[in-house]
């Protein structure tokens, strides 16, 4: 099939002389679109063209805003419903109160993100099972985070693969990979591990001096919230101290999860990368012509 073993680019736009050959012989045969050595082929939208410029993929971020959307209600919709239950049996609540209603939205976002400090527990059985549903229902809010997480980095994994074949045709598979070497994820890792370490200073600062605990004490405490871990021997006593609590709690946990998730996506991009690179810069074999003889009649269709 493959004479001289000639050896082409796996995309390239170039035809072999055999194919030449075979389509003489066989005028009627058609080229299939999709061998065994490429399966990115069938992989990229029919009604995206290579020949103009890259798409904005507005379905893209049209469709995680709205994600992004949904969490949020729901996110809201839990804690006020939680204030409003957590307020109804605030009696039943033991442990060193301030505000009822301050409260009630403090031991909310606590239950929610795991942290528990123990400073204000449930003391009846309604109560206790009130908190059960709550913190299943927190666990279960924070599995939808996740999940749409992971269909962030799926898209955005697609969306890599479609820009490296329109690039691949447009300027070759060398400029791709240049192109490539610059990775913008990394720099957000940057910011969240930057983000995160600036609320763990204010976090530690605020216990020391709003709080009183000493500095140690003080950093320990912020670093068991932050991680939600909550060991409940320090935690916030006071009225100010719970309500600075009520912002600092959620966007301390939420940046947690921001970093792990830049994290996961620059790893994930690095070796999708990687992979779109060998694939562009691959060298035909007769391996390769071999397998895509499906039907195995010496032709290549």
């Amino acid at each position: 099939m493959a004479s001289n073993g000639a050896k082409q680019p796996l995309l390239s736009g170039s035809v072999d002389p055999t194919s030449h050959r075979i389509n003489e012989c066989h005028p009627n045969r058609r080229r299939i679109c999709r061998v065994k050595s490429s399966p990115l082929a069938e992989q990229v939208p029919s009604e995206i063209s290579f020949n103009g410029p890259i798409p904005h993929y507005d379905s893209f971020w049209g469709g995680l805003h709205q994600s992004l959307k949904k969490v949020a209600v729901l996110l809201a919709v839990y804690l006020v419903l939680g204030t409003i239950c957590f307020y109804a049996v605030r009696d039943d609540i033991k442990g060193r109160k301030t505000n009822p209603i301050l409260d009630s939205v403090y031991f909310c976002i606590v239950t929610m993100t795991t942290v528990g400090y123990g400073d204000l527990v449930p003391d009846s059985g309604p109560a206790k099972l009130l908190a059960c549903v709550f913190v299943f229902t927190g666990m279960a809010l924070g599995g939808l985070i996740l999940s749409k997480a992971a269909d962030y980095l799926i898209d955005k994994q697609e969306i890599l693969l479609i820009k490296a074949l329109h690039m691949h045709e447009k300027l070759g598979p060398a400029a791709f990979l240049k192109e490539t070497e610059t990775i913008k994820v990394k720099y957000k890792c940057y910011l969240a591990l930057a983000i995160l370490s600036v609320l763990m200073l204010v976090g530690t600062l605020f216990l020391y001096m709003v709080e009183d605990l000493d500095i140690i004490d003080a950093f320990y405490c912020a670093c068991s919230t932050i991680t939600t871990l909550g060991y409940g021997d320090k935690s916030f006593s006071t009225g100010g101290g719970r309500l600075f609590a009520l912002f600092w709690i959620l966007t301390s946990t939420i940046g947690v999860g921001l970093l792990f998730l830049y994290i996961a996506e620059l790893f994930t991009e690095s070796r999708q990368r990687a992979l779109v690179g060998w694939v562009l810069t691959r060298k035909t074999t007769n391996s390769d012509l071999e397998a895509a003889d499906m039907d195995e009649d010496g032709v290549v269709k």
